[in-house]
C-alpha cells in the first residue's frame, strides 16, 4: 500500500531502537525525509546511515535530551531551518518507572512523569508550529496497554502512559481546526530491547517471543490471546499508517497493538 509518504518529513523522538526505529525504517522504506531525535550519537549515526540506505534522502539525527527544554526547542528549530515544515511528529521514548507504590519516592515519581510525558509535551510545544506550516500533518505518540490492565510493579510508568493517552486525546479535538490529527497506540508485550533484557534477567531465552509471553504471563499476569511477543515492526507499520495520508479521518484514538487481550 502506498501511504503517500515519498517527500513527507517524519521526526522520531526515540527513533534509535525499539519502536520507534521501526516507525522510522517504514517511514524510510516509503521515501520519507526522517530526522531522529535521541541522546547518544553513536546510535543516531547508526541508524541515519541505515535509513538512508532504506531509501530515505536527507535523514538526519539530532542528539537532545526531552527532559531539557532549551535541547528540544534547539533541535526542531535546526528541523525548521532544514525544512521548513513537518508532516510528522512521532513521540517514541519511554521511561522507566518499575517499582511498586511502596518503593518509589518523589523523585522517581517526578523523573517517570518528566521522560514519559513532559517529553512528549515539550516535544509537540516545539513542533506546532512546523506541523501548522506543513499541508497535512499527524502526531502519534505511543502509549501502553497497561494504562488498561494494571500492574502493581508499574505503577508510575502507567501513570505516565495515562497522561500522554489523556493529553493526546485532548490535542485532537484541540487540533482539529488545524487539521492536525492526533492518535495513540498502545503496545502490549513487544520484544524491544528492554524487553528482551527483562528477560534475560528472569532466565528467558531473549529471542524467543513465545518464552517472554509465558514470563510475562507469569510475572505480570498480563497474557495475551496469541501466545507470544510482538516484535516492534508490528508496532512500527501501524504508527506509519496512523502517520500517513492513507489516515485521513481517524483522530483522537488509542490504538491497541497487543496479541489480543480483553483488559480484564
Amino acid at each position: 500500500m502506498d501511504l503517500g509518504l515519498a517527500g513527507a518529513t517524519a521526526v522520531v523522538q526515540g527513533g534509535t531502537e525499539g519502536m520507534g526505529r521501526a516507525a522510522a525504517q517504514c517511514f524510510a522504506d516509503d521515501g520519507a525525509r526522517v530526522a531522529i531525535m535521541a541522546r547518544t550519537q553513536a546510535d543516531l549515526d547508526a541508524t541515519v546511515a541505515e535509513l538512508t540506505e532504506r531509501g530515505s534522502p536527507d535523514a538526519f539525527g539530532y542528539s537532545m535530551d526531552i527532559t531539557k527544554p532549551d535541547e528540544v526547542t534547539a533541535a526542531f528549530a535546526a528541523v525548521g531551518e532544514r525544512w521548513g515544515s513537518l508532516n510528522i511528529l512521532v513521540n517514541a521514548t519511554g521511561p522507566g518507572g518499575v517499582g511498586g507504590f511502596d518503593d518509589l519516592r518523589d523523585e522517581d515519581w517526578l523523573a517517570t512523569i518528566d521522560v514519559g510525558a513532559m517529553g512528549m509535551i515539550r516535544c509537540v510545544r516545539a513542533a506546532l508550529p512546523l506541523l501548522r506550516n506543513a499541508e497535512w500533518a499527524r502526531i502519534v505518540n505511543l502509549s501502553a496497554h497497561s494504562t488498561k490492565r494494571q500492574s502493581a510493579g508499574l505503577v508510575a510508568y502507567t501513570a505516565a502512559k495515562a497522561m500522554v493517552t489523556s493529553i493526546s486525546k485532548n490535542l485532537s479535538q484541540s487540533l482539529a481546526a488545524d487539521e492536525i490529527l492526533v492518535n495513540t497506540v498502545s503496545p502490549g508485550t513487544i520484544a524491544t530491547e528492554a524487553v528482551q533484557a527483562w528477560a534475560k534477567s528472569v532466565k528467558i531465552d531473549p529471542t524467543d517471543v513465545y518464552g517472554i509471553m509465558s514470563g510475562i504471563e507469569e510475572h505480570f499476569g498480563h497474557p495475551a490471546h496469541l501466545p507470544r511477543a510482538g516484535a516492534p515492526p508490528e508496532i512500527g507499520a501501524v504508527i506509519a499508517f496512523l502517520a500517513s495520508k492513507r489516515n485521513s479521518y481517524m483522530t483522537g484514538a488509542n490504538v491497541n497493538v497487543d496479541g489480543g487481550s480483553d483488559f480484564t
